[in-house]
């Protein structure tokens, strides 16, 4: 196991190992439905009422039914095993709050770009912070109702992503929906992890 924890011999108590997982994307993608669908514990929000002073600089078309904005994190925790508990931090997605990335992305072992095809540009930059700084990430299109749909592969086209990124469809509003995204995060972590280690022992 890539992202294992010491052995302890013979009790039958087993320390989880917690891992950080990011949840980007553009304004109103489904960053904090995300965590709140899947979360065991209640989630931990942080957002205010769109207001008439951020109109400028908030870009809410396709989203015209949004009325409040995460200004610094959501955070939620699943446990998907006995023994492996996801850690989950919601980032902001106006670029006005983009300050905070750097200090929620630290010690993140991957992350989910959501992604709405209504507005597909706005998940680049979330795609291009990752690349460069070589966090592991999944694509995942969130099926908003009356949204057109994409096959995975025109998605990955246009976002111009490596060959080995996932891309999935998902429905945010949906636990089982999300918890595969976050499945697909850690093992394509796990399997970049173990390539690298192969590679530095060769």
């Amino acid at each position: 196991m890539v992202f294992g924890h010491s052995d302890r011999g013979r009790s039958s108590v087993v320390d989880p190992v917690t891992l950080k997982i990011l949840v980007a994307g553009g304004f109103g993608a489904g960053k904090t439905t995300l965590v709140g669908a899947v979360s065991e514990i209640k989630p931990l929000r942080t957002e205010e009422l769109l207001s008439e002073v951020g109109r400028p600089v908030d870009d809410i078309g396709g989203v015209e039914a949004k009325t409040t904005t995460t200004v610094a994190m959501d955070f939620g925790r699943i446990t998907l095993r006995e023994d492996l508990v996801l850690y989950l931090f919601g980032t902001p997605g106006q670029d006005r709050f983009w300050f905070l990335w750097d200090e929620l992305a630290t010690g993140a072992l991957g992350a989910v770009v959501l992604a709405d095809t209504r507005r597909l540009e706005d998940c680049f930059a979330a795609v291009d912070y990752f690349e460069r700084r070589g966090i592991a990430f999944t694509v995942a299109v969130n099926c908003f109702d009356g949204a057109t749909r994409f096959p995975e592969e025109t998605v990955r086209d246009a976002l111009d992503l490596d060959p080995d990124v996932p891309v999935m469809l998902c429905d945010v509003r949906q636990r089982e929906s999300t918890k595969t995204v976050l499945i697909s995060v850690v093992e394509h972590a796990m399997k970049i992890a173990a390539e690298q280690r192969q590679a530095a022992g060769g």
